[in-house]
């Protein structure tokens, strides 16, 4: 019959349980935003704090929403248009986005691959490339051959994107595709919407897919640095994505907090008591 040696299967527990306790309980210095980093005083508490915004520019899969009104009733009659004192209300906004859907998918106006638009009456329009405001002027340009009454006054036309839609997956605690309705949109609104990341995401090496007209690129940020806010990435743009990647804890299967990992150690202490009392 063979018999367990006590002293080396002990030691054995032992080991596994420093090594548990070693790579277990993950500290707040991972998991906290923004902190402060010592050798930059710009970004102290109280300072104000310069934004990197990047120009946006319009691209494949971009939806945007255009607007065209004048105040001569006989033209708004011909080309369906609004009059100025009408509202401008896109179906029940509020219904379609709590039931999942798009606002702007119906009403808006998509990029085709080519970069161009396709509105009634003017025919498909070019405006990859362009930025909102260019992409205003270009429609207000076409739409000079149509409108020769119409003055700067009474043609109005203005062009803003359908929402920010991004996506967000790995350790999310509601990962998911989001359409936001407003012009501008921090990463951080974005993990909120997300419901925050996990305790065991990698807070310091999140990747950010961004697309280009050219193609896409990955940035890897860290958020627990306040570097981020002077960053180009700190504002969402159209059809980003971001992945939070899992710490190796989660692999491991430890704990992640000291309390988990004092309960796995009583489990492993037991079972060990319960080898010595076998070996007796």
């Amino acid at each position: 019959m063979n018999y367990i040696n006590k002293p080396k299967a002990l030691g054995i527990i032992l080991c596994f349980a420093g090594f548990l306790m070693m790579t277990s309980c993950i500290s707040n210095k991972r998991i906290i935003y923004l902190q402060k980093n010592k050798n930059d005083v710009a970004l102290n508490d109280d300072t104000l704090i310069q934004y990197n915004i990047p120009v946006y520019r319009l691209q494949y899969n971009d939806i945007v929403d255009v607007q065209i009104r004048t105040s001569i009733p006989e033209m708004n009659a011909v080309f369906g248009l609004k009059n100025p004192d009408e509202p401008n209300v896109i179906g029940n906004q509020s219904g379609m986005l709590q039931s999942g859907g798009d606002a702007y998918y119906m009403t808006g106006y998509t990029l085709n691959q080519q970069g161009e638009i396709k509105l009634p009456f003017i025919g498909k329009l070019a405006v990859g490339g362009l930025t909102l405001e260019e992409t205003e002027r270009k429609i207000t340009e076409r739409l000079g051959g149509y409108f020769k009454k119409a003055s700067d006054e009474n043609l109005y036309v203005k062009v803003k994107l359908g929402g920010i839609r991004f996506s967000t997956f790995g350790e999310f605690n509601k990962p998911g595709r989001y359409v936001i309705l407003q012009e501008r949109l921090t990463i951080f609104e974005a993990i909120a919407n997300s419901g925050d990341m996990t305790t065991v995401a990698k807070r310091n090496k999140v990747l950010l897919l961004r697309q280009y007209p050219e193609g896409t690129k990955i940035h890897v940020l860290d958020l627990n640095n306040r570097d981020i806010i002077k960053s180009p990435y700190y504002f969402i743009q159209p059809n980003d994505q971001l992945y939070a990647e899992p710490m190796k804890v989660r692999e491991l299967g430890a704990g992640t907090t000291t309390g988990q990992t004092i309960q796995i150690l009583v489990t492993i202490l037991s079972a060990a008591a319960v080898i010595v009392g076998l070996t007796k």
